[in-house]
């Protein structure tokens, strides 16, 4: 699976999503590998989100032979704009690249980006309508394996 590490985009949150939806299932903590085998994802890829989650205090870690992940945040209190926000890249989408020096140019970006900015926005109002455990549907979602 080709990923690109700093990108919001499908595969990413639709991963963080997933992943955060089997731990809610499961209500125990699980390690990364079996995380990995149940949500089809690159076991690096993964451990990548899940300490992305972890420093957003969403999802708590536990070291050693028992180690693995939990959901820190219940399901019904966690919001997907929450989920988004945590994994989102570095650099907002309302960030362009300095342009190159040109009036006409620089003015552009400033438009532009004022209006990826509230697209953005809207995006993360809408994502706070709905909790993790509104996509979460019990005859969809499987519980993962026990250690």
């Amino acid at each position: 699976m080709k990923t690109q590490a700093k990108l919001i985009g499908p595969a990413r949150f639709s991963v963080a999503v997933h992943t955060l939806a089997g731990l809610a299932s499961n209500g125990g903590t699980l390690s990364s590998a079996m995380i990995a085998a149940q949500v089809h994802s690159h076991p690096t890829f993964l451990r990548r989100i899940l300490a992305t989650l972890a420093s957003h205090n969403i999802v708590d870690t536990r070291e050693g032979r028992d180690g693995g992940y939990t959901l820190r945040i219940p399901a019904d209190q966690l919001t997907l704009s929450a989920i988004y926000l945590a994994i989102r890249i570095e650099q907002p989408i309302h960030d362009l690249p300095q342009s190159d020096g040109i009036q006409d140019s620089e003015k552009m970006n400033q438009r532009l980006s004022s209006i990826m900015k509230g697209a953005e926005q809207q995006v993360i109002d809408y994502l706070g309508q709905y909790t993790l455990a509104d996509v979460i549907d019990d005859s969809d979602i499987t519980k993962m394996p026990d250690k």
